[in-house]
């Protein structure tokens, strides 16, 4: 699949079944994460994989969208290990975390694995549950799993705005 297609036909699941990851399919999204860019090479991404009972049962007191997915990827970046800008002093660990976030989603689609970004948890409620060390900052939440059957894209997810409305080129 080229990655244009691959672009647009994934999408956000959020029905999972409950289906395990087969562990070789886990660690190739695993190694997709592994292998995005990040500032500097400095990797400041953490990413804990969340798939035991008890630990998906802790999971749904930090946000209420797991969508029943068998796995959870929670990512982080450590803000002691990310590359800084010197004029503003910016770490780029949250961008990091991202670009890793995004490798991971389109690695699992392109091997039959849903996948769905989750921005919306209760952090200080993750650190305590999962016991994440004071210098990680979450970024994100990656429910992962086969799709239920009736799954289907949101209605939203054929809408895009109109190039011109996103894309501006310099004049010359």
């Amino acid at each position: 699949m080229d990655f244009l297609t691959l672009a647009k036909e994934r999408y956000s699941v959020r029905s999972f079944s409950t289906k395990p990851i087969e562990k070789e399919k886990l660690d190739k999204i695993i190694k997709a994460g592994m292998l995005a860019p990040t500032g500097c090479n400095l990797q400041p991404q953490r990413v804990l994989v969340v798939q035991s009972k008890e630990g998906l049962e802790k999971l749904k007191k930090c946000t209420k969208y797991t969508f029943g997915a068998p796995a959870c990827l929670i990512v982080c970046y450590d803000k002691t290990d990310c590359w800084t800008r010197k004029y503003d002093n910016k770490t780029c660990g949250e961008v990091d975390a991202s670009i890793v976030t995004t490798h991971m989603m389109m690695q699992a689609y392109e091997i039959g694995i849903g996948s769905t970004w989750v921005m919306s948890f209760n952090p200080f409620e993750l650190i305590s549950q999962f016991n994440i060390p004071e210098n990680y900052v979450p970024v994100a939440l990656l429910p992962i799993g086969y799709p239920s059957d009736s799954c289907t894209p949101s209605i939203l997810h054929e809408k895009s705005k109109a190039e011109d409305e996103v894309v501006f080129y310099e004049e010359y």
